[in-house]
């Protein structure tokens, strides 16, 4: 029902605004690698906001996969900019992310992500529209839940070497020092790494009272499953890839007892309303659980069509009304803070350790003073 509902809201603003042309809005997301479950996420939020929104529009997908090598991703933008695009929906791995922005510049064409490195909205670019919180307001509710609701005194940071990775840790690490809780130890996780064992041993050599996880989901997966099945019963606050139902189904639920994680959102944790009626329409066709990322990016098209169907007919149009408007998503309300950081609010999630979907323990609104 909320799906029908939008988009005949989105048809009557487009029949007060003329008719848009036709066009495909390619979506160039990492469904194969090390982010396959993170990228199909990502897509299928996109495709089916589209799918389902953009006919009123205009509107219709293309898909690339982009690896998860920045080259593949430049190949990927450069062929889909030749189809003249308004926008493009942009791979949520940072590093490629980086090495799309320059072009995507070059042509004055919009990137839509969900990627969470603090870094792509730091470069100037008027191109960049992120749609799920950065850092420096996931990173917050991660500290602060650890600190203020879970006591935390001498935590520990796991975080992936990634580009995604360093850029999380920083935060995290000014942050807890200004919460009066200073890491006690912390190091880097090549993604390739599957023993966890020897850096967990390290990591409990200098006592720390709770582990903090900036991971990937098969490694976040792996730090928690070798901790507990070595017998390791440290307080666990992860990143977002550990809401994951994708990263959860890796893990038995006894396991996931005393593991939080912060996100955006969580899909699943709703019982009603409109979130729980994406949810529902999402396992419809697609027969899997959605996740912040599949939300984030559903509500970054929708926001698409809605610029669209306002009038936008072109890329700089496009990023014009992007920049300058808000947008009533699903998650949450969407608006650029200057900078294309779209989303300002961020939850924490937390397993019981009887049942992989978790509940939400701690909403965080307008983190960071935007809306």
């Amino acid at each position: 029902m909320f799906l029908k509902k939008t988009a005949i809201a989105l048809a009557a603003i487009l029949a007060t605004a003329g008719t848009a042309r036709a066009e495909t809005v390619p979506v160039l997301v990492p469904i194969t690698g090390f982010l396959s479950l993170e990228g199909t996420a990502q897509r299928n939020g996109a495709v089916m906001a589209i799918d389902t929104l953009g006919d009123a529009a205009g509107l219709s997908t293309e898909v690339t996969d982009t690896g998860t090598s920045p080259e593949g991703a430049v190949t990927a933008l450069r062929r889909a900019l030749a189809g003249e695009p308004s926008a493009a929906i942009a791979s949520m791995l940072g590093t490629q992310m980086l090495a799309m922005i320059p072009i995507a510049d070059r042509a004055g064409v919009p990137l839509l992500t969900v990627s969470g490195t603090a870094k792509i909205t730091e470069l100037g670019s008027e191109n960049v529209f992120r749609f799920f919180p950065g850092d420096s307001v996931v990173k917050v509710a991660q500290a602060r839940y650890a600190v203020e609701e879970l006591g935390a005194k001498r935590p520990a940071l796991l975080y992936q070497t990634t580009a995604y990775g360093q850029s999380g840790a920083a935060h995290l690490k000014r942050i807890l020092a200004d919460l009066g809780a200073p890491l006690v130890f912390e190091e880097g996780i090549d993604i390739s790494v599957k023993d966890m064992l020897p850096v967990l041993t390290r990591m409990q050599a200098d006592e720390p009272d709770m582990l903090l996880l900036h991971l990937h989901s098969g490694s976040t997966a792996l730090v928690i499953r070798q901790a507990r099945d070595s017998g390791n019963t440290i307080p666990v606050v992860a990143g977002s890839a550990m809401h994951q139902p994708t990263t959860a189904a890796l893990l038995e639920p006894a396991q996931l007892k005393g593991v939080c994680a912060e996100s955006a959102s969580s899909p699943i944790s709703e019982t009603a309303g409109p979130v729980a009626d994406f949810t529902a329409a999402y396992r419809k066709r697609f027969g899997s659980e959605p996740d912040a990322f599949a939300l984030a990016q559903y509500d970054g098209a929708a926001m698409l069509v809605a610029a669209r169907s306002s009038g936008a007919t072109n890329a700089a149009e496009v990023r014009d009304w992007l920049a300058s408007n808000s947008f009533d998503g699903l998650a949450m309300t969407y608006k650029s803070d200057g900078k294309g950081n779209m989303a300002h609010d961020a939850v924490v999630v937390c397993y019981d350790g009887e049942s992989r979907v978790p509940s939400i323990a701690r909403r965080y609104g307008n983190v960071d003073g935007v809306n």
